[in-house]
């Protein structure tokens, strides 16, 4: 599961340090040429098409979790020429050699502690036994001489393919030049693959700092396993089957619990963790929305105290992303605004008419959706669940329902204290008899009792698909719940 792997990339680039003047971000494609090959003979198709399959695929998986796309996407095989000229250049600079067997190597003890400024590891420390026609243990291929069935290019040094590192080291140069300013990838790249890029680039460029910033994320893993969750472990979710159970915002806010150096643990019930975060962000921003509109009636607010949280949060969030992208202290400092905001969001039966203080919950709103849209996340009004090309039509139906539902509760619950001050002010014009007056209104809330039993009985049968309705003192207003309800999920679960 390589879902974890860009989310340092991600999160740079939404936050405005992606494309920009000068600027953008590559993202190589290695085609997985070589590994295709026994599959492609198998489906009698050439491992250049069936790569291409495999790309497509991933495009889709990472439109789907709505990852922005690069700004060029670069492939190995029609990169082939200029990775083949960078490394002539790296032999001529005197860091790199070829051997008769047609292989070409890096000289890391000629580069001295030029190497290893990444990892401190360092060209001097005792070589591993070499078995290869290599010079030093730690020497690195830059070309490979070809293999049998393998596939391969013509070179100077005769038929073969690129090694693994040369491969991201000529493209990034071909696009970027002698610098490149931030560098993501998972942990386990720092070395030798990171390393080994930088000596490559240092050495073609002759530059002093070829990379200014390695962002490394975490490894993935599965609860209660130590190991990371990969392909080759056979212990991955592919991100299709992911998303047939969880939302690609649901595994947003799970990343962003966490810093995106740091190890994490996959479960049912972390991802439910996420999930509860979003559905009350998005039951805060409906009832703050409310509040604003007149719906629900609080008690006055002490807006001193949100204006100065609210500051507060800005702070603390700038801060929290100044220091190496902390997006799980950023969201703390949301969910704390969220809650001071919910303690003054209390109902109140009763109007007392003191005017509502409508700017800083607008102000509240329009921060916490500006924050989450910044990270590729929405909380826009009645965005949730609601999918296909019906669903403004659906949120309008429901919205019917809704204000129907509404006038039938009213009616049931208002006739009685009508009768009430009706026959109270007959009495005391009549002098009727207060038993017989019980009697009426009683008799009058029994008739009406069915009818507030539809208006709960449909409210739960709703809540079922995950559709919430939220009875107000005025009116009635509803949310979709984030993923659905019990009855979609176990529909989806049969199908």
């Amino acid at each position: 599961m390589t879902m974890l792997r860009g989310a340092a990339a991600a999160v740079a680039v939404r936050c405005g340090l992606g494309p920009g003047p000068g600027g953008g971000e590559v993202q190589l494609r290695a085609d997985r040429v070589r590994p295709c090959a026994p599959r492609a003979r198998v489906m009698n198709m050439s491992p250049v098409a069936l790569a291409r399959i495999y790309e497509e695929d991933f495009k889709q998986d990472m439109a789907a979790l709505k990852v922005l796309p690069p700004t060029v996407y670069m492939r190995v095989t029609e990169n082939i020429p200029q990775i083949i000229s960078f490394i002539e250049t790296v032999i001529a600079n005197g860091q790199a050699y070829a051997t008769s067997q047609g292989n070409v190597y890096f000289d890391v003890k000629s580069w001295g502690k030029r190497y290893g400024v990444l990892t401190t590891i360092s060209a001097d420390a005792q070589d591993e036994a070499v078995n290869t026609d290599k010079r030093h243990g730690k020497d690195f291929a830059l070309w490979k001489a070809a293999k049998p069935q393998e596939l391969s290019w013509t070179s100077p040094w005769g038929k073969g393919r690129p090694g693994w590192h040369i491969e991201c080291s000529t493209i990034s140069s071909a696009v970027f030049g002698k610098q490149l300013d931030i560098h993501t990838g998972g942990i386990d790249l720092a070395f030798p693959h990171h390393e080994n890029e930088i000596a490559q680039c240092e050495v073609y460029h002759q530059c002093e700092q070829w990379g200014n910033y390695f962002l490394h994320s975490g490894h993935l893993h599965v609860k209660g396993s130590q190991e990371k969750m990969s392909k080759s472990l056979k212990n991955y979710i592919t991100v299709k089957d992911f998303l047939k159970k969880f939302s690609s915002d649901q595994f947003r806010m799970y990343c962003l619990r966490s810093r995106y150096s740091s190890a994490v643990e996959f479960s049912d019930e972390s991802m439910d963790d996420a999930k509860n975060l979003l559905q009350a962000i998005s039951s805060f921003i409906k009832d703050a929305n409310a509040y604003i509109k007149g719906q629900l009636i609080c008690d006055p607010v002490r807006e001193d105290i949100l204006w100065e949280r609210l500051a507060s949060t800005k702070v603390t969030v700038k801060a929290s992303f100044a220091d190496d992208f902390d997006t799980s202290r950023a969201v703390a400092a949301i969910m704390d605004l969220i809650h001071h905001g919910n303690r003054q969001l209390k109902a109140v039966t009763k109007d007392a008419g003191s005017p509502r203080s409508s700017v800083v919950y607008g102000s509240i709103i329009s921060y916490i959706e500006g924050f989450f849209n910044a990270l590729g996340m929405s909380f826009e009004e009645r965005q949730v669940a609601l999918r296909g090309d019906n669903s403004a039509v659906l949120s309008n139906v429901i919205d019917e329902l809704v204000q129907f539902r509404t006038k039938v509760r009213h009616y049931a619950l208002a006739l009685p204290e009508a009768a009430e001050t009706a026959l109270v002010e007959g009495d005391a014009g009549a002098k009727g008899s207060k038993q017989e007056e019980k009697e009426k209104r009683q008799q009058l809330m029994r008739e009406r009792r069915p009818l507030l039993e539809a208006c709960d009985s449909l409210r739960e049968n709703l809540a079922a698909f995950g559709i919430h309705i939220k009875d107000r003192a005025a009116v009635s207003t509803w949310e979709m719940a984030e993923g659905g309800g019990q009855a979609e999920q176990q529909a989806q679960e049969k199908s």
